[in-house]
């Protein structure tokens, strides 16, 4: 690397938490710096504090959360306690920042064009005639398509990938010597993901620009790092070259963490192949009918001729890019929405029903077998009431069904200490729980029902990837235990690698490839499952333990 001085040096940070915490710091006497063209990568388990020193080198800290020791350097200056004036001064001129989720961070009621454009306005003395030229010339430069349409969209009509790209414009559009990127990958597909970390690669390398890559996907350090800060709890417990720290890791956290990565490499799994077929899907469509007040309606196919078969004890993955059709498929096994043609055959029951057509049944003839089919959805924290406590939230169903509250609350307890949560949490609220016990709560309480197929919806895919190994084992283990059916819908396959015995992989709402998974891992027949492994972040790389 360049001996040229770091262009981000933070020395002995310390930024406290609220009095009443589990802990008196965010981060602790954390020290290390970013060189220009480097890019170093902040590691860690959420809590960490990977994202509290982003904001606090962008001076977004709340009031809450003070600097109280240590110096943050931006090119020699001395920012830790800088004006909110000067803070102005430097943001998008000197240091920028890509935040996680675009939907949030972007304006709904401005156009893409006007939100680039008034970092330009704000911070130059160009025209409106030169802003415009620039707005246009950076939105090439992230290789947007029909540029003169992108900036004349809103947030909302642009996918994820394109929204992130906005947000990646408007951050280099000043040209930046420092650039933050907090987990701006996470929420994405494969291949859009691969796409924005190309990008910033090209970018940065284009613009010179020193990097602060946060993230807890490390199949994405392995992609994009140079050096690699480990935090945990606030302290930093390992820092140094990439290959150092993933492959030859020295402290036990890292060892632990790196222990915990998934990859490609597919787990053995006993199922009996001539077990009872619990789902059938023959012939599936499902289509959205645009009616607009002008012009001509359009209709949108998001699944066509969808077969699949899951049998007991088995897990089947559905998994492709965002759009393609694997969670509309999930809800219209489910009947969260209705199909627009084709059977869905539930049957299999450990009490002997005969199966039975769900595609277009009425909501009243549906309500007796809705406990058979549960899902557990990505979002934990959406997914439960943040009213209600465990207890209240895990009853609900199966007293709706007519069993007791007191057998109720012992399943409630029984399913709790299956999913290693503590009895006492059947008092608390949501907001009192991480994001891994929120979604064992949500995997508990589908469980509830003693469903016979039960649907992961993306359920893994927001979780650090030491609380991801812990879920995705819990999941393989009650699959094992309960001899159940399980759908497993994901867009990572390294996930799918760690529990699935057949994969359908999706495509512009068809399945474009399906079979045994270890067949589909070993030889993927379709040029489109070719592209999703060949996109799969770090899939080459040797994590070591």
């Amino acid at each position: 690397m360049t001996t040229a001085p770091p262009i981000l040096e933070v020395k002995n940070l310390t930024i406290a938490l609220p009095s009443g915490g589990d802990r008196a710091t965010a981060v602790r006497n954390v020290s290390f710096s970013v060189g220009p063209g480097e890019i170093v990568c902040l590691v860690g388990e959420s809590g960490s504090g990977k994202s509290v020193i982003a904001q606090g080198v962008m001076g977004l800290l709340p009031k809450s959360l003070p600097v109280t020791a240590g110096q943050i350097l931006l090119q020699g200056e001395d920012i830790t306690h800088a004006p909110l004036s000067r803070l102005r001064e430097l943001r998008a001129t000197r240091m920028s920042m890509i935040f996680q989720e675009p939907m949030t961070a972007l304006n709904p009621v401005m156009t893409c064009g006007d939100q680039i454009d008034e970092v330009l306005s704000q911070h130059t003395q160009l025209s409106p005639a030169e802003r415009r030229e620039k707005v246009l010339a950076i939105v090439r430069e992230v290789l947007l398509p029909d540029p003169e349409r992108m900036v004349a969209s809103y947030p909302h009509q642009l996918s994820g990938g394109q929204r992130q790209r906005i947000m990646i414009a408007m951050a280099l559009v000043l040209d930046p010597v420092l650039l933050i990127a907090d987990e701006p990958t996470t929420a994405l597909d494969v291949t859009t993901q691969a796409q924005i970390l190309k990008l910033v690669l090209d970018l940065q390398h284009r613009h010179g620009a020193g990097v602060l890559f946060i993230t807890h996907d490390f199949g994405v350090v392995a992609e994009v790092a140079h050096r690699v800060a480990v935090l945990r709890l606030g302290d930093l417990v390992e820092i140094g070259p990439k290959a150092d720290v993933l492959q030859r890791p020295q402290h036990d956290y890292t060892r632990m963490l790196m222990a915990a990565v998934p990859t490609l490499h597919l787990k053995e799994r006993a199922n009996d192949p001539d077990a009872p077929v619990v789902l059938k899907v023959r012939g599936l469509e499902k289509t959205y009918q645009d009616k607009r007040w002008f012009g001509p309606h359009r209709s949108v196919h998001a699944a066509q001729d969808v077969n699949l078969e899951i049998r007991r004890g088995q897990t089947l993955g559905i998994v492709g890019e965002s759009g393609s059709g694997k969670s509309t498929v999930a809800r219209c096994i489910v009947r969260l929405i209705d199909p627009s043609g084709g059977s869905v055959m539930l049957g299999g029951d450990r009490h002997g029903e005969a199966a039975e057509d769900i595609a277009m049944m009425s909501a009243r003839q549906l309500r007796p077998l809705r406990q058979r089919v549960q899902i557990v959805f990505q979002d934990p924290y959406r997914s439960l009431n943040p009213r209600r406590t465990v207890a209240q939230a895990m009853v609900e169903g199966p007293m709706n069904y007519g069993l007791g509250q007191a057998e109720a609350m012992q399943r409630a307890r029984d399913l709790l200490a299956l999913v290693r949560m503590d009895g006492s949490a059947m008092d608390r609220y949501p907001h009192q729980f991480s994001g891994g016990q929120r979604q064992r709560i949500c995997i508990a309480r589908a469980l509830m029902m003693e469903p016979e197929l039960l649907i992961a919806d993306e359920a893994v895919s927001a979780l650090d990837v030491s609380v991801q190994a812990q879920v995705l084992q819990l999941f393989e283990e009650i699959r094992s235990r309960l001899n159940l059916a399980m759908l497993f819908i994901t867009h990572d396959l390294r996930v799918a690698s760690q529990v699935c015995d057949h994969l359908a992989v999706m495509s512009k709402g068809k399945v474009v490839e399906y079979g045994p998974a270890h067949r589909v891992f070993g030889d993927p027949q379709h040029a489109y499952t070719r592209a999703l492994f060949a996109a799969a972040p770090g899939r080459d790389f040797a994590f070591g333990a």
